[in-house]
């Protein structure tokens, strides 16, 4: 088979480091939003059966077929919104269901008449780039602020970066992550009793439709997936140079979620932190070999849903700063390309800036998060900037 021929070690642990990133940075908001339901026990299980499926499929396939890198994980910002807007309403488990499947829909139809892909569009690739580099800086910051709480942890595996990118670059983060991991363990910082044997099974809600619920939970978790999940992971997606289906692939996404929302998939959609990692040179330095991270990403995501306890407990056991620390390194080449591109045309730098700074500056308005407002400000101050004005000719 074609993969196997392609899949390195570099690119499946890109796969895994977008995983242990995507799913340790914000599965505690998704344990809250189940709860904020009354969710017991097995149906907080059932949704990690049904996010790890839907997300790990949703990954895997589309990169097999597309053999390009598509990149799809739970909406952190809907959960947040949920988990708020849940405990406010005393909402039921059902109507917190039904609300889920109004919200696939209304995402399914956005693919399918290609609004979405349409906005898209017509945003010049400077802002896109600039959008990217905001949404990672994040991450590239945090990096550096965890030698606060873990000095010698931080300081050892940025040693191991510096020297792994000098002596064999293309193992880095490999390299990296295995010295994290070794330092972390030696020192006795592993949470190893988080890890349970334990198999994780789908939890059926039949679904209850109200208009209350549709107003305060689905309406809310579609805008907020749509601008502040989709809207970066296209520009990740375009800033990267991949040519993908974009309506057909937030199609599938909606699709997806219909399905496995009885089951607890609140909302799918495409990632942006975690695609950088596997669309981006770390990964592999042949761009049409890529895909194999994506596939490996998706492949490690079934398994969470197969055996939910076994490897949330793997995953939760690392320390928070390990894990920030290893993304922040993981994604420097990414935010070096995508700020390089922001600025290379003079016509769109201070609005590719003002985009930057804005989406870094994590300013949440009306619970739309800062991706889609630094989209807006960027977007808003070329308007200014350019409209009415013919484009300069060479003299």
């Amino acid at each position: 088979m074609q993969f196997f021929k392609d899949l390195s070690l570099s690119a499946f642990t890109a796969g895994f480091v977008a995983v242990l990133v995507g799913f340790t940075s914000s599965v505690a908001i998704v344990f809250q939003a189940a709860q904020a339901f009354g969710a017991s026990p097995a149906q907080v299980t059932s949704w990690m059966w049904a996010l790890g499926i839907g997300m790990g499929l949703c990954s895997l396939v589309p990169s097999l077929l597309l053999r390009k890198p598509v990149m799809v994980a739970w909406s952190t910002p809907g959960a947040a919104v949920l988990a708020t807007a849940g405990l406010a309403g005393g909402f039921t488990m059902a109507q917190a269901v039904g609300a889920f499947m109004v919200s696939a829909l209304l995402i399914t139809v956005a693919g399918a008449t290609r609004w979405f892909e349409r906005v898209m569009d017509r945003i010049p690739m400077e802002i896109a780039a600039a959008l990217l580099a905001g949404v990672l800086a994040r991450f590239g910051l945090q990096a550096f602020a965890a030698a606060q709480t873990a000095l010698p942890l931080v300081v050892s595996m940025v040693a191991a970066y510096l020297l792994a990118r000098r002596l064999a670059a293309r193992y880095a983060v490999v390299i990296t992550l295995a010295v994290g991991v070794a330092f972390a363990a030696l020192q006795g910082q592993m949470a190893w009793s988080a890890v349970q044997l334990e198999m994780a099974l789908p939890v059926f809600t039949a679904p209850q439709f109200s208009l209350a619920a549709t107003i305060s939970l689905a309406i809310p978790l579609f805008v907020v997936t749509m601008a502040s999940q989709n809207l970066p992971g296209v520009a990740v997606i375009r800033a990267s140079g991949y040519d993908l289906p974009v309506s057909r692939l937030i199609t599938l996404t909606g699709l997806a979620t219909l399905v496995l929302a009885p089951f607890g998939a609140f909302a799918l959609n495409f990632s942006a932190i975690t695609a950088a990692m596997c669309m981006g040179p770390e990964a592999h330095e042949d761009r049409d070999r890529r895909y194999t991270a994506a596939v490996s990403c998706g492949a490690l995501y079934v398994a969470i849903g197969l055996v939910g306890a076994v490897i949330t407990g793997l995953l939760t056991a690392f320390p928070k700063e390990l894990v920030v620390a290893i993304a922040g390194l993981a994604l420097l080449g990414t935010i070096g390309n995508g700020l390089a591109m922001a600025v290379r045309s003079e016509l769109h730098r201070e609005a590719a800036v003002i985009t930057f700074l804005v989406t870094l500056s994590g300013v949440v308005v009306a619970g739309v998060g800062s991706a889609f407002w630094g989209v807006v400000a960027g977007s808003l101050a070329l308007f200014v900037q350019q409209y009415g004005r013919r484009p300069s000719r060479p003299a």
